[in-house]
């Protein structure tokens, strides 16, 4: 080979050298938050003996986080709109008494409540929204006072007291788990091969095609970009990050498979997480909410209606609060006075770590919902230790200040 053609070889190669080095590091904060959920996720793992990813305590997991993810959905559409809703705890627990008194005290019908209580929701937020929206009221201020006042009235609607237990059915709709659909054989052969008790096929079957349909959809979207002339991820980050994430969802869904399957729950969240993924990332709407948080002005002077678009984002964040409200009351099986207390902050941070903008305009669905898993690891890992809610705090708050600081930091490097 001559001299011309070995230091063209070279420089290609340095320049893909760079190429990757430059996106890595523009992306540092998704990747980053992936390897952080790993070495998390392993570290428990030892520590716990095992105890971490024992198929009931992932089960447990899904459970635990399961109101958290409904909430941060709504929560990113709100922060990447520039704004910011303190009274999701509040709403979750007055959706959840709401929910208790009229099914326990009054038997109204499961479905009519599930439907008032989402109305309800819905028109909190919008009511908390109209006063940001068209008042220019700081988002702070408003639901600040919301959650003082959701909180009184959840007292005063459960007048001090729990109120419970939830019929059967409606206790379902968060520690109901799907039926398996295949033949018993089918399940005996795949316990014979995995060395289990039972295995739930349609659990098992259900990670493998979301791992595969995962990867197809990411092929797609890359070949799209290409044609458009769209710099995409280098090669090899687009292959060991579906490598990744196929290999967790088939090992989750494999560990629920041996348990009792995939719950109710998950089959809600998987469902909204693609809805507000499609929302946020393909659609007219969910880039006019990216415009707006980026730059407000900007984005009325070019004709976006920035008010209808922070209306709704409260409203949207009012139904899914109540959503999580019913999910979390037919999870305890009860309404206490207290339910809800504090989860909001649980919320931001799982948006914030997932890579949220405290400025507003950037932040991605999936970064959210792996933030909220995040958290969910610290807890439950910190609980199986025999940690203190003390030190469980703490540690929760450096970990959010944490990704605050690198947030601000990349910023100052970018600009």
């Amino acid at each position: 080979m001559d001299s011309a053609n070995i230091e063209h070889s070279s420089s290609d190669a340095s320049g893909s050298s760079k190429g990757v080095a430059a996106y890595l590091a523009s992306h540092l904060r998704e990747y980053g938050l992936l390897l952080a959920l790993i070495v998390i996720m392993a570290f428990f793992q030892i520590v716990t003996e095992g105890t971490l990813l024992r198929a009931v305590n992932v089960t447990n997991l899904l459970l635990q986080n399961s109101y958290i993810i409904i909430m941060a959905l709504g929560m990113l559409v709100v922060i990447v709109s520039g704004n910011i809703d303190l009274s999701v705890g509040s709403v979750m627990g007055f959706v959840g008494a709401l929910a208790a008194v009229m099914i326990v005290n009054y038997d109204i019908s499961i479905y009519a409540t599930i439907v008032v209580c989402l109305i309800v929701g819905g028109l909190v937020g919008a009511a908390q929204g109209y006063w940001v929206a068209y008042w220019k009221i700081p988002s702070f201020i408003v639901t600040l006072a919301g959650m003082l006042v959701f909180r009184g009235l959840s007292l005063w609607l459960l007048e001090g007291q729990s109120v419970g237990p939830f019929p059967r059915e409606f206790q379902i709709v968060a520690n109901g788990f799907v039926p398996d659909i295949f033949p018993a054989g089918i399940g005996e052969f795949f316990a014979g091969i995995f060395d289990a008790r039972k295995v739930n096929v349609l659990a098992l079957f259900a990670g493998v095609a979301a791992a595969i349909i995962i990867f197809w959809m990411g092929s797609r979207q890359r070949a799209r970009n290409k044609a458009y002339g769209i710099e995409d991820e280098p090669s090899s980050f687009f292959i060991a990050r579906n490598v990744i994430v196929a290999a967790a969802l088939i090992f989750i869904t494999y560990k629920l498979s041996t348990f009792r399957g995939l719950p109710n729950v998950l089959i809600t969240m998987g469902v909204l997480t693609i809805i507000y993924a499609f929302i946020t990332s393909s659609t007219v709407i969910g880039r006019r909410i990216y415009a707006l948080g980026g730059n407000a002005k900007a984005a009325k002077l070019s004709g976006i209606k920035t008010e209808r678009l922070t209306f709704l984002a409260f409203t949207n964040m009012g139904i899914l609060a109540a959503a999580a409200g019913l999910v979390f009351a037919a999870r305890l099986n009860t309404a206490t006075p207290k339910a809800g207390f504090g989860l909001e902050l649980d919320v931001i941070a799982a948006v914030f770590i997932g890579g949220a903008s405290m400025s507003g305009g950037v932040g991605t669905i999936i970064g959210a919902v792996v933030g909220a898993f995040l958290m969910g690891v610290l807890n439950n890992g910190m609980s199986i230790m025999g940690i203190g809610i003390d030190y469980q705090q703490m540690i929760k708050g450096l970990v959010l200040l944490a990704a605050v600081i690198f947030d601000v930091y990349n910023k100052q490097k970018q600009g």
